[in-house]
């Protein structure tokens, strides 16, 4: 500690690598929100809204905290182990799907991909997806 009681350098260097991962775990819950609010089910079992949320985050503390956050802010209803969006506010392939060229790894199944679909949601771009994952992701297909 210095003179007026602060530490110094490394400790600091620590708080600041807290905030990042404070301010990286906010984005991922606000990602997974958007995700959430937008996803083409009338009713989806809790594991596979965890399926879909693993697209943004597999740490178990984040997940958890997106889903009672969703419930708290009305995004979802949960019961006996069912997940129920309640926004009908899907994901529009043709303004809200980008696609890029390049070499990529499908972020639900890792397989590799030279064509990358990403959702475009107010809270960030997801992806990339493979055109099936892309379609599993939003609900388009079981």
């Amino acid at each position: 500690m210095d003179r007026d009681g602060d530490r110094s350098g490394s400790d600091s260097d620590g708080d600041r690598d807290l905030e990042a991962d404070v301010r990286a775990e906010d984005d991922r819950v606000e990602l997974g929100l958007a995700l959430l609010a937008r996803l083409e089910h009338e009713s989806l079992s809790l594991a596979d809204a965890v399926d879909r949320i693993e697209t943004v985050t597999t740490d178990p503390t984040v997940t958890r905290t997106i889903l009672d956050q969703a419930e708290l802010r009305g995004i979802i209803e949960r019961e006996d182990g069912i997940v129920r969006p309640k926004s009908r506010q899907y994901v529009r392939f043709g303004q809200d799907v980008i696609t890029k060229e390049g070499d990529f790894s499908c972020q639900r199944c890792g397989s590799g991909l030279s064509t990358g679909y990403f959702i475009d949601l107010e809270a960030g771009e997801l992806g990339p997806f493979g055109s099936s994952c892309i379609r599993k992701v939003t609900g388009r297909d079981d």
